[in-house]
């Protein structure tokens, strides 16, 4: 199945529903960016969350710019910021990956 691209502003409660979770596949990225199943009713929810379509090849581009973004602020930390304290899982370095 198409999917849809788009950005929009999560503003919080009410932004996504259950309904939507429901009605339609929905995956939120970095940049604000969403991928949606390509169904009527995902298009009304772009429409109800004032979100701006977007195509693959540009939804991709914003992904990678907000991961650049937090490579670039990884690399600044000094080395002893870069490893978490004992106990406390890991701290990594964003990795680029394919929005599909």
């Amino acid at each position: 199945m198409a999917n849809i691209y788009c950005t929009a502003t999560n503003t919080g409660k009410g932004f996504i529903t259950y309904k939507d979770r429901y009605d339609f596949y929905l995956a939120g990225h970095p940049g604000e960016v969403w991928i949606l199943s390509d169904k009527p009713k995902a298009t009304a929810w772009i429409n109800r969350v004032s979100g701006t379509a977007k195509t693959q090849v540009e939804a991709q581009a914003i992904v990678d710019g907000k991961i650049e973004e937090a490579q670039a602020a990884w690399d600044l930390l000094p080395e002893a910021e870069k490893s978490p304290p004992i106990g406390f899982g890991t701290s990594r370095r964003a990795t680029k990956y394919t929005i599909t």
